[in-house]
């Protein structure tokens, strides 16, 4: 086994694992703003349609509340075991030379 690939390994699981989290987060605050609006358009009738119509291009773009709560909680334990990677790989590295790096 290779450390320095084991490490490389880790890290770009854990950015794959951040850039996951952020895009479900973003998700989640556009399907909530898109509520938020449809909400306030339903209670005035002229700005209805518009906001109705963004609403549809807003929830075929992006995936819903659901969906991005379950890809935040996957890549939370992505995360979690690529960590777990590194520091496997920092242990049997501080095994090899008797020195914790």
């Amino acid at each position: 086994m290779e450390i320095q690939s084991a490490f490389n390994a880790g890290l770009q699981g854990f950015q794959r694992a951040s850039a996951g989290i952020t895009e479900a987060t973003v998700n989640i605050n556009r399907q909530t703003n898109a509520n938020r609006e449809q909400v306030a358009a339903a209670e005035t009738d002229v700005r209805q349609a518009e906001a109705t119509e963004q609403n549809r291009q807003v929830q075929s773009q992006t995936p819903s509340v659901e969906q991005s709560l379950v890809q935040l909680s996957g890549e939370a334990r992505n995360a979690e075991a690529n960590v777990r990677t590194i520091q496997a790989a920092d242990e049997a590295l501080g095994t090899i030379i008797d020195v914790r790096v």
